[in-house]
């Protein structure tokens, strides 16, 4: 049984790349908002928001990561 991971193609890893980079800019919108806005329930959804990005992220870089 082979247990070796398959190396990720050139076109994989662009499309993660550019991934991570939408992942991290609505971390950082959302945070962004969410300290801008005067309602403290819409606050809280924002940085709800801005974690489950957060989330998203690490799980793509944890992937990426987990190829090398």
């Amino acid at each position: 049984m082979n247990t070796t991971k398959p190396e990720l193609t050139a076109k994989n890893l662009a499309i993660l790349n550019d991934q991570l980079g939408a992942e991290a800019l609505l971390v950082h919108k959302f945070a962004q908002a969410s300290q801008t806005v005067q309602d403290p329930a819409v606050s809280s959804q924002l940085s709800s928001i801005s974690e489950l990005h957060r989330k998203h992220y690490d799980t793509l870089l944890n992937y990426l990561n987990s190829h090398q």
